[in-house]
C-alpha cells in the first residue's frame, strides 16, 4: 500500500481553518500537541492499524475536529472514554480540557499501548490509558460524564456501562445520522437528547446523543 507522506504545514493549516469554523479558540501549544498527536497516529497506524483513515489531512477532519465538535457541549470534571481505539475523542479533547481528568479505556493491548506513548509525549498530566473490558472497571467513584465514539449501541452501551453511573451523570454517545431505533429501546429512567454537530470538511451527518441517567437503579 502506498504511504502517503506526513505535511505538517498543510495539516496545521487545515485545522486551523478548522477550530476557526468551531469558534474554538487554541493556543499554540495546544495546536502544537494536536499536530504531534497526529503525527503519531499517522506513524503507529502503519504498524497498528489504529484507523482505517490513512491520510493525515483526511484525519485531520474525520478524527481531531469531530472529537473538537463536541466541545460545546461538554463540561465535566472527570471523563470516561468508552472503547477509546487510537484515542478518540479522547486525547484532542485532554488537550482542550486540561483541567478535566479523563480515563482512556480500551480492550486493545496495543492500542493502550500506542494511548501510553502519546500521553507521554504530550505530556498529558490529565489523561490516563487503561487496558479493560468496560464490564470489568472498577473505579472508585462513578463518572460525571462518559463519552463514546463509534463504540457500540445505545442500549448496549448503557448495559455496560450503568455500574459507571449514578443519578446525574451524562452518556454522550457521538453518532452519524439520528439512531432512531435504538433510543426507542433505550430502557427507562434516561432523559435522551439528539445535538447536532457540524464537522469542517465533513459532509457525513453527526450528532451527539446525550443521555442523563435519572435514577440509581434505571427505572
Amino acid at each position: 500500500m502506498r504511504q502517503i507522506r506526513f505535511d505538517e504545514k498543510a495539516c496545521r493549516e487545515r485545522l486551523q481553518a478548522g477550530v476557526e469554523q468551531l469558534a474554538i479558540s487554541l493556543s499554540g501549544s495546544q495546536m502544537d500537541q494536536l499536530i504531534h498527536y497526529l503525527a503519531l497516529l499517522h506513524k503507529w497506524n502503519k504498524a497498528y492499524n489504529l484507523t482505517a483513515v490513512r491520510d493525515p489531512l483526511e484525519m485531520v477532519s474525520r478524527h481531531l475536529l469531530d472529537s473538537l465538535a463536541v466541545l460545546p457541549y461538554f463540561n465535566t470534571r472527570s471523563c470516561l472514554d468508552m472503547g477509546t481505539g487510537a484515542g478518540l475523542p479522547g486525547i484532542p479533547l485532554a488537550i482542550l480540557c486540561p483541567q478535566t481528568r479523563f480515563v482512556l479505556l480500551d480492550s486493545n493491548s496495543k492500542k493502550v499501548r500506542f494511548l501510553r506513548q502519546v500521553i507521554l509525549e504530550l505530556g498529558l498530566d490529565n489523561a490516563t490509558g487503561v487496558h479493560s473490558r468496560l464490564e470489568a472497571l472498577q473505579p472508585d467513584e462513578p463518572f460525571p460524564t462518559l463519552i463514546s465514539r463509534a463504540f457500540t449501541d445505545l442500549p448496549r452501551m448503557l448495559q455496560l456501562a450503568s455500574g459507571l453511573m449514578q443519578p446525574g451523570s451524562e452518556l454522550l454517545a457521538m453518532k452519524g445520522r439520528v439512531p432512531d431505533s435504538e433510543i426507542a429501546a433505550l430502557p427507562p429512567g434516561y432523559d435522551c437528547k439528539i445535538l447536532p454537530l457540524r464537522v469542517p470538511f465533513c459532509e457525513a451527518e453527526r450528532c451527539l446523543v446525550r443521555i442523563t441517567r435519572l435514577t440509581t437503579d434505571g427505572n
